[in-house]
Parts: C-alpha cells; sequence; structure tokens
C-alpha cells in the first residue's frame, strides 16, 4: 500500500511539471524509485544492481525522468533507460543500434534503441555490460545530443 501511494505521488510531482521546467535531484529521485517500484518487486534487487552499475562506471551521470516517464540516465544527453516489468529488467540504451556489441546482449528492431533483458543480478555484473555502458557514454561524449533530443526534466 505504501509503494502505490509513493508511486501516485510521484506520477503527481511528473505531471505537474511542464516539459519546460526541471525536476530537483529530490524528485526525480522520487520518481526514478516510483517507477522502480512499480514492477515486479523480486526484480527490484536486480533493478538496483543495474543503477549501482551505471552510477559506478559512469559516476558524473545524472538520473532523469524522460518524457514518457520512463527512468533514464544522463551523460551529454540520456543514454540508457531502465524499466522494470514482469519477467525482466529492461536496460535499454538510446542509440544502441551504434553499439559494439561483443558479448551478444542486446536486442531488439528499432531504428536506434536496442535493450538487455537482464532477470538475475548476476547479469548486471557481466563485463560485457559494462562496457555497453562505457560505449553508450562514449558516444554521447563525442557526439553529444542536440537540445531538442534532451532530457527536459535531467537534473
Amino acid at each position: 500500500m505504501l509503494a502505490k501511494r509513493k508511486t501516485t505521488e510521484a506520477k503527481k510531482t511528473l505531471k505537474e511539471k511542464t516539459p519546460a521546467q526541471s525536476l530537483s535531484s529530490r524528485e526525480v529521485a522520487r520518481v526514478f524509485d516510483a517507477c522502480v517500484q512499480r514492477g515486479n518487486a523480486a526484480l527490484q534487487p536486480v533493478a538496483a544492481e543495474v543503477r549501482r552499475l551505471v552510477k559506478k562506471v559512469v559516476h558524473v551521470s545524472r538520473e532523469s525522468i524522460n518524457p514518457w516517464g520512463i527512468p533514464s540516465f544522463d551523460f551529454h544527453g540520456p543514454f540508457c533507460i531502465l524499466m522494470v516489468g514482469k519477467n525482466h529488467v529492461t536496460f535499454g540504451f538510446t542509440r544502441g543500434t551504434s553499439l559494439t556489441d561483443a558479448g551478444g546482449l542486446l536486442e531488439g528492431t528499432g531504428k536506434n534503441l536496442r535493450h538487455v533483458k537482464v532477470k538475475e543480478i548476476a547479469q548486471a555484473r557481466d563485463p560485457n555490460l559494462r562496457q555497453l555502458i562505457l560505449q553508450a557514454t562514449a558516444l554521447n561524449r563525442k557526439t553529444p545530443l542536440t537540445p531538442s533530443m534532451r532530457v527536459k526534466q535531467a537534473i
């Protein structure tokens, strides 16, 4: 019940802001947490491990909420997203088609986005996943996203 109330409050915070307004770091963290808590409770430790990995690998990245309410990480623009589903955590790369996937982790058929389905904490510790994160941030550093492509609610 408490998690549902937090999720509702976080959604309200997100809806109250217009695209041009920025959320405070506290509001972003609250919405980010609420989005993670909406998914399968058994997968929350997996999501937490992926989140820790991103923060460890790219300590200068910022958590953000994209315009569709999806938790994402930003470094010269958004470079990855995190969603907790029923059976796995979807860890997506916004420019995934430009990444070299030596470990064969990436899935998807979209124009740019590719994702990894993370079902266990051990998968979040895969060195190939770490390499994808490093590649994504290097790509954003080399070719930053234009302002129109950036997330308006980034902290």
